[in-house]
């Protein structure tokens, strides 16, 4: 049995809700759309930006975009992207922003052709997690990246998939020593 002190590396071991999504969420097997749906949302905001970062506003980017319910969030308008940019809470990129409405409408669209967007994802592994570490990319984040941006969807290159990936659990990319592995 290992020792469940030994986390992966860049776990923060000084932030309790860096250390909970880790040992609770990280690259645990995930077939819920709706947390699918929400790190699809919230990875892109990563971009150029810590992880923790991210996590640390999860609760405030929860309220701000109506609970990650893409049916709501496809109908944001100009005010609405207005109020968010205005949201100290947030990280305000507008860019960021416009991309998450449109990849909502884009989402709806892979649940309804698909069935639902669990099985959209997983079939590009048929099913099957990946064991790799010490990557930032691969050739299944670049085969989605692709994919994805040809039904329109926006901010997701291949890094931004990769980390995706790792978050859902399709990719585990714990370290050796984590005693998840």
């Amino acid at each position: 049995m290992k020792d469940k002190t030994c986390r992966c590396s860049w776990c923060n071991m000084k932030n309790q809700l860096y250390i909970e999504y880790h040992d609770n969420e990280w690259g645990v097997p995930t077939y819920d759309d709706r947390l699918l749906y929400e790190m699809l949302v919230l990875e892109p905001f990563q971009a150029g930006l810590s992880w923790e970062t991210v996590l640390n506003k999860r609760e405030a980017f929860r309220k701000a975009f109506d609970g990650f319910v893409p049916e709501k969030i496809c109908t944001y308008d100009e005010i609405k992207i207005e109020e968010l940019l205005a949201n100290k809470d947030i990280i305000r990129n507008r860019k960021k922003i416009e991309a998450t409405i449109n990849n909502a409408r884009i989402f709806l669209e892979i649940q309804k052709e698909w069935g639902d967007f669990s099985t959209y994802i997983w079939h590009f592994s048929e099913g099957k997690v990946i064991r790799e570490t010490g990557k930032s990319k691969s050739e299944l984040s670049d085969t989605i990246a692709k994919d994805l941006k040809k039904y329109g969807m926006k901010f997701l290159g291949t890094t931004t998939v990769y980390a995706y990936l790792q978050a859902i659990g399709v990719v585990c990319g714990h370290d050796e020593k984590c005693f998840l592995v």
